[in-house]
């Protein structure tokens, strides 16, 4: 369960910037989890409220916010979301398409606030 790491990391990097703003806790975490990156939310927010459980931080609310598959036409430049693995332009049914999202997982906010 590679989950677990990565809710280490998380914490790891939310501890960070709690230390480097003495005076303030944390209040709400925000996730992007892309489609692609193979991480299970459940799995991570579960790993996550592990971690946590007994620590300064135990309160803290987690954001998760998935992120779509999406491509982008290299011809046409027609932006659109990938369904059922899908990945030809709808616009113009060409098949040259860049992923453009889905792939990322990214710690998108910690919400501070002063003691």
């Amino acid at each position: 369960m590679h989950e677990l790491s990565i809710a280490g990391a998380v914490l790891d990097s939310v501890r960070a910037e709690a230390e480097r703003r003495p005076g303030t806790r944390v209040r709400k975490v925000g996730l992007v989890v892309g489609e692609l990156s193979g991480v299970d939310s459940d799995s991570l927010r579960f790993c996550l409220e592990a971690l946590v459980r007994d620590t300064e931080f135990a309160d803290v609310s987690l954001e998760f916010t998935p992120s779509p598959r999406r491509h982008r036409c290299r011809d046409c430049r027609e932006t659109f979301t990938v369904a059922d693995y899908q990945t030809s332009c709808p616009a113009c049914g060409s098949r040259d398409t860049d992923c453009i999202s889905g792939t990322e997982l990214e710690l998108s906010f910690v919400e501070l606030e002063e003691q």
